[in-house]
């Protein structure tokens, strides 16, 4: 209950008041000694709203803690209650550092569900002082802190039930939490609830909104953002036309961004370069190289200065494409318009260039990024890499690999994969297994494809012990191999004459839920018809309800006519 006014302290409350106002003189322990076992809660709520002796919010606030500390051997424990008005008390007068330490406390020692109890509290404690805004705030502020959202959201709603209100910026923290969370649904359920409590729209909130949105590939979320922009009486700009444009874009749905275009004229908005980046850049991703050079000859119609963005987009669509010559004269052309090409577009080009098997041109590129002041990264010698190994250049692929371990640029796992691809196409399986043991030992997790090869290596050298063994500890890892990998060790099994181990991997690989195809049965087939007998053949014809191919054909009647030759000699 709120104290009467007028209220005369109770000599336990003088005696406390004076003991903390002589305490700079004499140990509170000390002086409290025979008054400590006494203390009820309710006094400790009387000093600090009757005050008797004045003290200094500081002065109150230091006997408060000292009197729950460990040190204090009296041990004696605050109430909810207490807490709460002495949290007023501070917020009162400005020390707020001092109340959200207190508020801290509560919510913590209160936990999860408690915002009904902790709000009656801070409620029926809160007299005449004008502590609202602080209080409520701090309180929303500590349940999110210590990730209890709803408590926090159900604070808000008991503020506005009791027409309190708190400033945006708690809200906002909320939002902050909700969007951290991805619960998107209740970030705009949210804010569209704190529109409804009379905040003032903000276009800028709404855009902020649908960037996110648009980033979780939240489309459906942030379309309804974008129309809540009219709803709440303010006008779309530019960024929010473009900001919905883009999300459309990153999720492939490029007719609704030309139909945003269209809206966007009809509202009088001028389409920008951001708009004109955004749609070329979804026309390259669809490899519409056509369409994107006609929206670009628009932009320029439309006296627009295409940036550094919107070349390096063209660049990049046509090297994916493999119009390497287009991609450089669209580089000629950004340097003719003095703007200077950044590590992305040189790393475009670079890829188009490896991709096109022209080696030394990218070579060259990488020596004109230097002389620009531009340090080549990971991903522009892991492309270099991948394209010497593709040649077959694993000379100069090992070179890129020396230079990025003197430059300290470490080597991811697709720099590894190309180099251990390298090897195997050269017939140099070991080195290959020696390098994923490598790329292991840094933390690397090679993909099946990866071992296959490498099993595949081993299997054409006929050394199908290891290629086996590499087999068994892809299994141990907990992978479950294709019938890809299965089969390439199983046509080693074959090529060896080892056709009992190949029945033995077939058994083992249906057991595992592999199941076999045309191209196990071929193998098969054409291991029976070279080491086996007519009979093996013949069952195996039968084995699944195998259909024949051509070549599973041709190796079953060049088996039998073999077969038929040996007959014919006895």
């Amino acid at each position: 209950m709120s104290p009467i006014r007028n209220q005369k302290p109770d000599p336990i409350t003088t005696a406390l008041s004076q003991a903390i106002q002589n305490s700079p003189s004499k140990p509170l322990q000390s002086s409290l000694k025979n008054l400590l076992p006494r203390l009820k809660p309710q006094h400790i709520t009387n000093l600090i709203t009757l005050n008797p002796n004045s003290l200094s919010p500081l002065s109150l606030f230091s006997f408060f803690t000292w009197l729950s500390s460990p040190t204090n051997s009296a041990a004696f424990r605050h109430t909810l209650h207490s807490y709460c008005t002495m949290i007023h008390f501070l917020c009162t007068h400005q020390l707020l550092v001092e109340a959200k330490s207190l508020i801290q406390i509560v919510v913590s020692r209160k936990g999860k569900d408690s915002a009904p109890d902790v709000f009656a509290a801070i409620l029926e404690t809160k007299g005449t002082q004008r502590s609202d805004i602080y209080v409520f705030s701090g309180l929303i502020t500590a349940y999110l802190e210590l990730g209890f959202v709803p408590d926090a959201i159900q604070c808000f709603r008991l503020c506005k039930k009791h027409d309190f209100r708190v400033p945006f910026d708690t809200c906002k923290k909320v939002l902050d939490h909700l969007m951290n969370l991805r619960s998107f649904n209740l970030v705009w359920g949210f804010y569209k609830e704190i529109l409804g409590c009379g905040y003032p729209p903000s276009l800028y909130f709404f855009n902020n909104l649908m960037h996110r949105f648009c980033k979780g590939g939240e489309m459906v979320l942030a379309l309804s953002v974008f129309n809540g922009i009219r709803k709440w009486g303010l006008s779309p700009s530019a960024v929010s036309f473009n900001t919905l444009m883009n999300g459309y874009i990153r999720v492939g749905d490029i007719d609704e961004g030309f139909r945003l275009k269209s809206d966007m004229e009809a509202s009088g908005i001028r389409p920008d370069v951001y708009t004109y980046s955004v749609l070329i850049n979804g026309l390259c991703k669809e490899r519409r190289m056509d369409s994107a050079h006609e929206l670009f000859d628009e932009m320029l119609e439309n006296g627009l200065a295409p940036n550094d963005v919107t070349y390096t987009t063209l660049i990049d669509g046509h090297c994916k494409n493999g119009r390497v010559d287009l991609a450089m004269e669209i580089y000629d052309q950004m340097l003719s318009k003095g703007l200077s090409p950044d590590l992305v577009t040189y790393n475009a080009i670079i890829n188009g260039l490896c991709k096109n098997g022209d080696l030394k041109q990218a070579q060259d590129l990488i020596g004109e990024m230097s002389l620009k002041g531009l340090k080549p990264d990971k991903i522009t010698y892991t492309t270099l890499i991948d394209g010497c190994c593709k040649e077959g250049d694993l000379e100069s692929a090992f070179k890129v690999r020396e230079t990025m371990i003197k430059q300290r640029i470490p080597l991811d796992d697709v720099a590894y994969t190309a180099l251990i691809s390298g090897l195997c196409k050269e017939g140099r399986e070991v080195e290959a297994e020696k390098m994923l043991r490598e790329m292991s030992r840094l933390g690397f997790k090679a993909d099946d494809e990866t071992y296959t090869m490498i099993i595949n290596g081993f299997c054409k050298k006929g050394d199908v012990k290891t290629a086996s063994k590499m087999l068994r500890e892809m299994q141990s890892d907990g992978r479950k191999p294709s019938v890809v990998t299965y089969n390439v060790l199983m046509n080693g099994y074959c090529k060896q004459g080892q056709l009992k181990n190949a029945n033995v991997l077939l058994i083992a690989m249906m057991n595992l839920g592999v199941v076999p195809d045309d191209v196990t049965y071929n193998i098969l087939l054409e291991g029976h018809c070279k080491y086996g007998n007519p009979d093996d053949v013949s069952n195996l014809r039968g084995a699944k309800g195998l259909v024949l191919d051509y070549a599973s054909y041709n190796s079953v009647i060049g088996g039998l006519s073999k077969a038929s030759r040996c007959r014919s000699k006895v």
